[in-house]
């Protein structure tokens, strides 16, 4: 198993996985209360979401809940985003969201997993970073992997589960995502 800079492994029973463990519960009391408010609750929304990632939002940021993540501390959200509903973001890697970005509903952005092999799968996790780039939409049911970039401009169609670096200027699609086709300018 690689183990690059951008790479997270932390093994089972150790201070940090408490840590991990500690900041899932904050994360879950959090979300709890921003999962019952409503698309009227706008400014509600932002609170609880600058609360739950530990830095005020732009008053541009729009959520519509329900929406789930394990931390929420290693997110970072630029201006003028929008979140649909029933999104899940595991954000221990580190998860960068740039400005103009649209989530559509029930997509998950995935930071975090085991190990493949079944002898090591229970003994750590392993948290890879993810970053959407300036004015991305991420359709649809769509699943982001940790370690990927997808590239300023794109478009990942729905249902699609992204496991590459997504170049900029690209619509992709399918399982694994492949480029369709370039986006004009």
């Amino acid at each position: 198993m690689s183990n690059d800079d951008r790479t997270r492994i932390i093994p089972r029973r150790t201070p940090e996985s408490a840590a991990m463990s500690e900041n899932v519960k904050r994360a879950m009391a959090i979300t709890a209360t921003l999962n019952r408010l409503t698309f009227n609750d706008a400014d509600e929304i932002r609170a609880l979401f600058s609360d739950l990632i530990g830095k005020k939002v732009d008053d541009s940021f729009l959520l519509i809940p329900p929406f789930y993540t394990t931390g929420g501390v290693d997110i970072s959200v630029g201006r003028n985003v929008f979140v649909n509903q029933n999104c899940t973001f595991y954000d221990l890697g580190g998860l960068d969201i740039a400005d103009d970005v649209m989530i559509g509903p029930n997509v998950s952005i995935i930071t975090s997993g085991h190990p493949i092999d079944p002898a090591q799968r229970r003994a750590f996790v392993i948290a890879k970073p993810i970053v959407i780039e300036r004015n991305v939409w991420i359709a649809a049911g769509a699943t982001i992997i940790g370690g990927v970039t997808v590239g300023e401009n794109s478009v990942v169609a729905a249902g699609s589960v992204v496991t590459r670096d997504v170049p900029p200027n690209t619509l992709v699609g399918g399982n694994p995502a492949r480029v369709i086709r370039s986006i004009a300018d």
